[in-house]
């Protein structure tokens, strides 16, 4: 079983700052890529960040310059550093990430599968 536990949400206000985390747990042998989207009311979810296994990053354009992914294999947890928060940005923030567990290595499943976090709010007040 692999779960991955979203935390640091909240409100802040225009301009301020917050940190997301994701934590990912389980009988997990490695974690590909990982990322961050969003999906605000009435809208589809976006992609806001990736990070590959080797720390290669990719934004969308509207956080790029002010959102910083980053990950610590070793704690097996993903970061999204928000700065100069906009109204804009509010939204449902899940974390995702591929995953290949034991389980899937002797079964032959190198890939692994992709998992989700249950979301974490994010509000932002003008």
């Amino acid at each position: 079983q692999v779960q991955l536990v979203e935390s640091g949400g909240g409100l802040r206000q225009a301009g301020e700052s917050l940190r997301l985390s994701c934590a990912a747990s389980g009988t997990i042998s490695s974690i590909r890529m990982m990322g961050w989207y969003r999906q605000a009311p009435g809208k589809q979810r976006e992609l806001v960040a990736t990070i590959s296994s080797i720390g290669s990053t990719d934004y969308v354009d509207a956080v790029k310059g002010r959102f910083i992914i980053s990950r610590d294999d070793a704690e097996k947890t993903v970061y999204l550093q928000m700065n100069s928060l906009k109204p804009e940005d509010t939204a449902v923030y899940y974390c995702n990430a591929r995953i290949t567990t034991y389980e899937d290595l002797r079964a032959g499943r190198t890939l692994g599968s992709v998992y989700w976090g249950q979301g974490t709010q994010v509000t932002v007040s003008s």
